[in-house]
């Protein structure tokens, strides 16, 4: 059997409800679970290089304050309570530059906390996965997300920033080649890159997804929501081929769609 999660980053207090409805009803109505890593409170003036708003900001008004809670969003938030399809992960807590990058511990331990709140006060239960912002994390940082999280789900791992004690299992999975591995009792996954995402070729995407499946028992397949939305203009095609890949993970009988929580519940053979 293989075990496949969707995860969509960078839900947000300005992510509209409309979009993630177009998105992920197909998925939603066959009980495929939709893992969206939330942003608890969004940092609203975090810019690209050029100047121009981060994509998940998209929706945000002229006039928004620095710092968004989920809560300021409630039709929002009374969508994703209304849909037990989605499962709510922490993705950091304002997702600013870096931002668990940090060497700082109280200010690493004070951003979790702050996170979580931002997540009890819209509802949500403490979840039970963290995903890395920007996929970067300091030792200082994993080494607090272990005693937090049963799951860490980010892009890659590398040695110098993890803990010390951490490397023998780290060079294990690196000789071993496997893309996921433990420790204590968190499980540390990646993902194959981005491979739902406006800036591969639509024509193979399907392809590289069901390759990338093939390879391992847990795949992570990773999505961003305003990538669909680009200048809020919806990219119909990019569309389809999310709804398509709805239609083939349905289809094949030797896969399972699961929540980052059942995964962490029932602790699949990993690699």
């Amino acid at each position: 059997m293989h075990y496949v999660i969707l995860r969509d980053d960078d839900t947000n207090a300005f992510t509209p409800v409309e979009y993630l409805e177009r998105l992920y009803r197909p998925f939603l109505n066959r009980g495929l679970p939709v893992n969206l890593a939330t942003i608890p409170s969004v940092r609203s003036d975090v810019t690209l290089p050029d100047g121009s708003p981060e994509g998940y900001l998209l929706a945000k008004g002229q006039n928004s304050p620095p710092f968004a809670p989920l809560t300021d969003n409630p039709k929002l938030v009374d969508y994703l309570h209304k849909n037990d399809g989605y499962q709510v992960l922490q993705h950091g807590c304002h997702h600013d530059t870096w931002e668990f990058d940090l060497k700082n511990r109280s200010e690493i331990i004070s951003r979790l906390q702050h996170g979580a709140k931002c997540l009890a006060d819209a509802g949500f239960s403490q979840p039970s996965t963290f995903v890395a912002p920007h996929d970067k994390l300091s030792k200082e940082s994993y080494e607090e997300l272990v005693k937090r999280f049963s799951v860490v789900s980010t892009g890659w791992f590398e040695l110098r920033r993890l803990p010390t004690v951490w490397w023998p299992q780290f060079l294990w999975k690196k000789v071993n080649r496997h893309p996921h591995w433990q420790v204590d009792q968190t499980l540390l996954l990646s993902h194959p890159g981005c491979l739902l995402s406006c800036y591969r070729s639509y024509d193979t995407m399907l392809d590289r997804i069901g390759e990338a499946i093939d390879r391992q028992p847990v795949t992570v397949l990773v999505t961003h929501w305003w990538e669909y939305f680009r200048n809020n203009t919806p990219d119909d095609r990019f569309i389809e081929v999310l709804h398509r890949t709805a239609d083939y993970l349905a289809s094949r009988s030797d896969v399972r769609v699961i929540s980052f929580s059942e995964l962490a519940k029932n602790r699949p053979v990993l690699n």
